[in-house]
């Protein structure tokens, strides 16, 4: 088979991509967000190909109307401006109607000979992830991008036949992977629920005959995070400092890569101090929480502490730089309840969290095998 070496530009100028950079913050500002609508796909949520839908932002459906020409289509492909240039999205049917973000770069597929997930999975490359940093990275200031940069990007293509061939094989892995992290997030939500059922609305087996008194259930009491589980300061680790290794690095946006030592035994609660404040994981496997966050002993860990936290309101204390301070946070108030309610939770979440383990491992290893046969594929070493 024969591949062509060319790059983006020659498909902008004959008219067959088009790219169109995000509104200006005149056009979206922050006044404009709301608590629920459309979403906007910001740098955050973009992946490697994938979503990233923490802390997605939403408007209304009269601001959508106002920026039509940044409403995203099915595969178009979003590049985030600063920061992780090397990340993109194919846009899904799912995300279709959704808004490109102000400091995003959108590429859309008008015509020709790219199909849009052979790009994409070119663009999770690892020649071309460190072709995109080189090309934006400035000592100075944060990496940024820009259109000049995406249509000096060099792509090698095949024709189309074998083009849907290669992504046809990958495509099963993503879909694989995609599978597996909805049912863990149907089992998370299943926990999650369950928990507020019990703890919040009190309506925990038995209820029916158990006084309540000031919010508090008979044999239950109120304790102080600090009394129940001390939180306990993350250690430093730099990314020049990292080898790749068995066990997860979590930072206060969850897992940031891995590292050939663990700081703490499994399993242990994580709660993000910096950046992301508040933000809460479970690791059941030894990890190395950095000092972005806290960690909480796993003598101290327990199902009911995980999702009691994620019911906290832990409060900002620092404007300049989101900061969680330890001595507030111990000052939070948690419900304990009796010891045969507290273990029937611990024995109905547990078998949820066994098999979010699995699917997670299940995930690692597919990714793996994906990500071992992507270059193959698209130098012509696997024939297909």
């Amino acid at each position: 088979m024969s591949w062509k070496q060319t790059h983006i530009g020659e498909f902008v100028a004959s008219g067959q991509i088009h790219i169109q950079t995000g509104p200006f913050g005149t056009q979206l500002r922050a006044s404009d967000y709301t608590s629920e609508g459309t979403p906007v796909i910001n740098v955050r949520n973009i992946g490697y190909g994938n979503l990233r839908p923490d802390k997605l932002e939403y408007i209304p459906d009269s601001v959508v109307d106002r920026l039509k020409i940044h409403v995203l289509e099915r595969n178009d492909i979003v590049f985030g401006r600063k920061g992780a240039v090397d990340r993109h999205l194919l846009v899904s049917d799912e995300q279709a109607g959704w808004v490109q973000g102000s400091d995003c770069i959108r590429l859309r597929i008008l015509s020709g000979p790219i199909d849009p997930m052979f790009l994409s999975f070119v663009l999770r490359l690892d020649s071309h992830k460190l072709w995109m940093l080189n090309q934006c990275s400035n000592k100075a200031t944060m990496a940024s991008l820009n259109q000049d940069v995406i249509n000096r990007i060099p792509i090698c293509i095949p024709d189309e036949t074998t083009q849907k061939s290669i992504t046809f094989i990958l495509k099963r892995f993503d879909d694989l992977i995609e599978n597996n992290r909805r049912r863990t997030q149907l089992l998370e939500e299943a926990a999650r629920l369950l928990y507020r059922e019990w703890f919040v609305h009190l309506r925990f087996p038995g209820h029916e005959h158990v006084a309540i008194k000031d919010g508090v259930p008979e044999g239950w009491e109120r304790k102080t995070l600090g009394d129940v589980a001390p939180l306990n300061y993350g250690k430093a680790l730099k990314q020049d400092d990292r080898v790749s290794g068995p066990f997860p690095v979590y930072g206060s946006s969850g897992i940031v890569g891995t590292h050939v030592k663990a700081l703490v035994p499994g399993p242990t609660i994580i709660v993000g101090r910096k950046g992301n404040v508040g933000s809460v994981y479970w690791s059941s496997e030894d990890c190395h929480p950095i000092d972005t966050v806290y960690y909480i002993d796993s003598s101290r860990c327990s199902f009911h502490l995980y999702y009691a936290l994620q019911h906290m309101s832990f409060i900002n204390t620092d404007v300049a730089v989101p900061g969680l301070n330890r001595n507030l946070a111990h000052s939070r108030s948690i419900l304990i309840p009796e010891q045969k309610i507290y273990r029937l939770f611990e024995d109905t979440v547990a078998p949820m969290h066994l098999q979010i383990d699995l699917l997670c491992k299940e995930n690692v290893a597919l990714e793996q095998g994906r990500d071992l046969l992507l270059p193959r594929l698209m130098n012509g070493e696997i024939a297909v």
